[in-house]
């Protein structure tokens, strides 16, 4: 897949390993003649490290070879969170240190979740890019708020810190965005 295709979530191979893009900054030549930057940053699935990546448009990386399992989260304990293949009920654990960032939008009945397998290991997880969660914490909705953009801070059901909308009140259901933490509508 050359660079200019390779797309944030993907999961591609570079020095040997399977790394998942989380970003791309793309920069473009200021000379005639010189070549588009693509620089990526992803983390090596095997060993959780952060690793940059810069390619030429024309220069490609190879599609890691790896299974998207649909997965039910089930519990998690002090160290590791469990997961549940939805077909062949296997169990898969996931140190918390490494996906404490997808645990912020992960409730019980969190449905669409993804488990990364490669070489029958469980790698990561894949979240949705929506989520519904409900607000367990904001001051007040303020009568006549409603017509201005202003924002609150608000505290969700697991524990997430967002801003949303001055209209809003405790116990409401939101769809928020994961990829940026961004409040999207009321559920």
């Amino acid at each position: 897949m050359i660079a200019k295709e390779i797309k944030r979530g993907e999961v591609v191979v570079y020095n040997g390993s399977p790394c998942i893009i989380e970003g791309i900054n793309v920069q473009s030549p200021s000379a005639r003649g010189a070549a588009t930057l693509y620089k990526f940053r992803a983390r090596n699935l095997v060993t959780k490290q952060k690793v940059d990546i810069t390619l030429k448009g024309t220069e490609s990386l190879n599609s890691a070879d790896f299974q998207r399992r649909e997965v039910k989260y089930l519990y998690s304990d002090a160290e590791e969170c469990i997961f549940m293949d939805n077909l062949d009920y296997n169990q898969y654990s996931l140190k918390k240190i490494d996906i404490e960032e997808e645990m912020q939008y992960i409730s019980e009945e969190l449905e669409g979740i993804r488990a990364l397998i490669y070489n029958d290991e469980c790698v990561g997880i894949e979240i949705p890019t929506a989520v519904s969660l409900k607000v367990v914490k904001c001051d007040p909705a303020a009568r006549g708020n409603s017509a201005t953009s202003r924002t609150k801070p608000a505290i969700l059901e697991t524990g997430l810190e967002i801003q949303v909308p001055e209209y809003l009140n405790e116990g409401e259901i939101i769809r928020v965005d994961t990829r940026t933490g961004d409040f999207l509508s009321r559920a």
